[in-house]
């Protein structure tokens, strides 16, 4: 089982439809799995048609998935996009700032790093460095 994070704190995973891996996956797939060294050029022509994109994280010190998450919004995506894997409270704030609406992790690691934890880092908007420049 996983768990969901988001700026709410821990829930289920509302997604219900098939969620296919890049290698096998039709033009028709509306949830794309990507590998940690997807080029998200690569699905520029796809992007509209896909209401999920998963982007795997297989180690927290992997921060290729960041990138993933901006060039993929830099590229127009509006779809939910998770980050799902190693992903750690501490890095929540850059997930959510790279562009996640949303972090999938395992019963383990919320066992570990349970929800006040990641809760503590959900007002993520507030604590950047340029709000506390423009506040300062």
């Amino acid at each position: 089982m996983s768990v969901i994070v988001t700026d709410t704190g821990f829930g289920p995973d509302t997604w219900t439809a098939d969620i296919t891996p890049l290698s096998e996956a039709a033009n028709d797939a509306i949830a794309l799995d990507l590998p940690s060294d997807t080029a998200p050029e690569t699905l520029t022509d796809r992007l509209p048609g896909l209401q999920m994109i998963r982007v795997d994280f297989p180690s927290f010190a992997d921060g290729r998935g960041f990138t993933i998450a901006r060039r993929l919004r830099l590229l127009g995506y509006t779809g939910r996009l998770r980050a799902r894997g190693h992903v750690i409270s501490d890095q929540y704030a850059m997930a959510r700032r790279s562009g996640f609406d949303e972090v999938e992790i395992s019963d383990d690691l919320a066992a570990r790093q349970p929800h006040n934890q990641w809760a503590f880092r959900a007002d993520w908007q507030a604590h950047d460095y340029q709000s506390r420049l423009r506040a300062g």
